[in-house]
């Protein structure tokens, strides 16, 4: 056993046998731990704060139902990402509200890991499967009074905007989290690493089996990131000094450093320290290897694309009346699935939205390649379409900006700003996954314009092709393994990319526009039969290929088991 166990104490040896509700298929019996900063469940537990979490959730619980020998590493985050408010003069509000969460079991492991050379308390929690239907999820807190208060922080907040919590969490997710494997005596054959947040565990494996190249035989990794300013990287000597390199030698550990650089990428060490890695969509899969692929030593980069979980994302009702093929009904159950999302915007914002007008909805995390207010980019042309008499419309925006991103909040202020004073246009706050369900459910159409080649995948439109929403999407991500312009979808056409960005921008406003005013729009009004049935040829292309059981399903086989694939 490895050495480093002698030093930890705890209080329960975990009974496995007990740990799973199912006998593992046998095409899914290779032990996995999948580690991720942040997981989207369940509306009540909110450890989350995006696309990645939504991501991870549905993939637990694609393992579960799949019987797969699949278990989640993350982080109990007392505060969560944020509690998405609003101040007195209606923009918005990030407020920290302490989370307790009844349904998870306190383990009764405590152990230590270094962090800035400092022995730091550990904590594990269980989410057990039988809760909310997922493969067992553990959860790691310093959240305890025998850490000091700077330990104690180090799991309130997710993505916390500090540098040295940053790196903490890193290590505890990493190295806190593949020490956990080993204490509850857990066999482990692939270390999934899901973004390149818990990249310490290769630390940790690197210390444990004395070799990169064993490192490399255990660890995969899926990247998500197209943005080279989005994936994380730091000074080594910060990372030195937070005890991020789990006490693997400099000479070693610099070889994962690109030449005289005093820079450790967290993307570009995971590529290096994994037998495999993988894109998030086909598209993303080629963009993925066009930024990494010039450098050396890194790991082959598949594409395997994200999808939701149908079981948990579809309605029965809906689901039935599609299977029939059935337009009354599908048509009755939609106004339903309308009302109740009308409800809840009556009660945040005082407007009455009307059930049979088209309403479309740009909901996702707001970042500013995503670009919300594009459809506000002509106002003027924008204000004829929401107050048109002969074709209503309806516009519903939602999404959380990362705390401290001022460019984005003030895209969502103004926003509200702009469309306060009409009756029939709103920004809703407390994008999360109670809110994103009403709002997938209550749609007719799914807006989606991130900047091309800017989007990894882009995973809510499937599940709201789920339930009865058209996308019309720039072809990003996803959208161009799934779309058929006119049949189950509507396509923006991308502008020129050697324009200025202002331009683009300008012209692909302009295209959203036309798309809409003349296409989407009209066949709405003038031609709901042939509505009804885009929205059900969207449904049936939708599943079983954007759903998660087949996401899951190619894990094992592309990533999992490549040698055999």
């Amino acid at each position: 056993m490895f050495a480093r166990l002698t030093t930890t104490s705890f209080q329960t040896m975990m009974d496995l046998t007990q740990l799973f509700p199912y006998t593992f298929d046998p095409k899914y019996s290779k032990p996995i731990a999948y580690f991720s900063m942040e997981f989207a469940v369940d509306q009540s537990l909110k450890i989350y704060s995006g696309g990645l979490g939504f991501l991870a959730g549905s993939h637990l619980r694609s393992a579960y139902e799949l019987k797969q020998n699949f278990i989640g590493i993350g982080i109990l985050w007392k505060y969560g990402y944020y509690d998405q408010e609003r101040n007195m003069d209606g923009t918005m509000k990030a407020s920290y509200i302490e989370k307790i969460y009844a349904f998870l079991e306190d383990t009764g492991i405590r152990f230590n890991i270094r962090i800035h050379n400092h022995d730091v308390k550990v904590k594990a929690m269980l989410l057990r499967p039988e809760v909310f239907g997922t493969a067992p999820l553990f959860l790691l807190t310093t959240d305890l009074p025998e850490n000091d208060h700077l330990a104690q922080t180090i799991t309130y907040r997710l993505y916390d905007s500090h540098e040295s919590a940053r790196i903490a969490q890193s290590s505890l997710l990493g190295y806190g989290g593949a020490q956990l494997l080993d204490i509850i005596g857990r066999q482990t054959d692939i270390y999934h690493m899901n973004e390149g947040h818990g990249l310490p565990l290769c630390f940790y494996l690197w210390n444990k089996y004395q070799s990169l190249d064993e490192v490399k035989k255990r660890v995969v990794f899926t990247t998500h990131t197209p943005e080279l300013a989005g994936n994380e990287e730091r000074e080594v000597s910060s990372l030195e000094v937070m005890s991020f390199f789990d006490g693997v030698q400099k000479d070693q550990y610099e070889q994962l450093l690109e030449p005289e650089s005093e820079v450790l990428n967290y993307t570009l060490a995971a590529l290096r320290m994994s037998k495999i890695s993988n894109g998030v969509s086909q598209l993303h899969g080629k963009v993925a290897q066009n930024m990494w692929g010039q450098h050396k030593n890194i790991a082959p980069i598949r594409a395997i694309t994200n999808a939701q979980n149908y079981t948990y994302w579809r309605d029965a009702v809906l689901d039935e009346a599609f299977r029939k093929e059935d337009s009354w009904a599908q048509s009755v159950r939609k106004v339903q699935m309308k009302r109740e999302l009308f409800m809840h915007i009556a009660d945040q914002r005082g407007k009455i939205f009307r059930e049979n007008v088209l309403t479309i909805v740009w909901a996702r995390r707001f970042a500013a390649y995503k670009r919300a207010n594009l459809l506000l980019h002509d106002y003027e042309r924008f204000y004829e379409m929401v107050t048109n008499k002969r074709y209503p419309v309806q516009v519903i925006w939602a999404g959380k900006p990362y705390p401290e991103d001022t460019t984005s909040i003030d895209i969502f202020n103004d926003i509200y700003r702009q469309t306060r004073d009409l009756p029939n246009c709103t920004i809703l706050t407390g994008y999360e996954l109670g809110l994103s369900r009403l709002l997938k459910r209550g749609s007719d159409v799914w807006l989606n314009n991130p900047r091309i080649y800017r989007e990894a995948s882009g995973t809510s439109g499937m599940s709201a092709a789920m339930n009865g929403s058209i996308n019309v999407s720039i072809p990003d991500g996803w959208v161009p393994e799934f779309a058929r312009h006119g049949e189950n979808c509507f396509v923006v056409e991308p502008a020129d990319q050697s324009l200025a960005q202002e331009e683009q921008n300008a012209i692909e406003a302009n295209r959203l526009y036309e798309v809409l005013e003349k296409e989407v729009i009209p066949l709405y009004y003038d031609r709901p039969d042939r509505w009804a049935q885009v929205v059900r040829q969207s449904w049936k292309d939708v599943q079983p290929r954007f759903d998660s059981n087949r996401m899951a399903d190619e894990y094992y086989k592309l990533l999992y088991n490549p040698e055999t694939n």
